[in-house]
């Protein structure tokens, strides 16, 4: 019988920066400390496990009001800055792809699977996880290593956690698989992949009610 080959993954850690902590933009769900404490966790179970981690931090202008480079909020946070890490990435848009050596890295380094953690659910991490289903990656969203902020603008308003939830939903029918930490690192320690779902099914259930 013919079984499914190890994941080759890395781990992204997106924009874990003070200026989602204790900055202007503040993680609002899931509550960031908690978020904050799974990063971490991730980070090290990728450590023990052998998996290549890179660190993605958004840079900005120096006159910017936000994330402007060289500035407290622009600061990786300690979580993240405290722990070894195998290639930093600086970015200016919410793809990690765009403008950057991503895509080069990953192929130099063999990868075949994202797994993504940091912030926010709807910004950074869609796009680079949409994109890197797009350019045939296996993807991974840790949904407790990662969250977003309440938004109200004239299209409406939307709270935090509705936000994530519906993203995650979204996210699991067909752009990654959408896990908790602590499943993700024992299919880490398992060597098996994650699967996600499909909308045919995701759709499926909802009829069936």
């Amino acid at each position: 019988m013919s079984t499914q080959p190890t994941p080759r993954r890395a781990l992204i850690v997106i924009d874990v920066q003070n200026e989602y902590v204790s900055g202007k933009l503040p993680i609002e769900h899931p509550p960031v400390a908690g978020s904050l404490l799974q990063i971490g966790r991730a980070m090290d179970a990728a450590r023990a496990a052998g998996i290549p981690v890179l660190v993605v931090q958004h840079t900005e202008a120096a006159s910017s009001p936000l994330f402007a480079t060289g500035s407290h909020g622009w600061a990786l946070h300690e979580v993240v800055a405290s722990r070894p890490r195998d290639h930093l990435i600086e970015k200016q848009w919410p793809s990690v792809f765009t403008g950057t050596g991503f895509a080069d890295w990953l192929a130099g380094a063999g990868i075949d699977t994202l797994s993504v953690v940091g912030y926010m659910t709807q910004n950074c991490n869609a796009s680079t996880l949409i994109e890197a289903t797009h350019r045939g990656f296996a993807v991974e969203l840790l949904s407790d290593a990662s969250g977003t902020l309440s938004f109200e603008n004239a299209a409406g308003r939307a709270s935090a956690e509705e936000i994530h939830r519906v993203f995650s939903v979204v996210f699991h029918t067909r752009f990654a698989a959408v896990t908790g930490t602590d499943d993700w690192i024992a299919a880490v320690q398992a060597g098996r992949a994650m699967a996600r779902d499909s909308i045919p099914a995701s759709n499926a259930r909802t009829r069936a009610r």
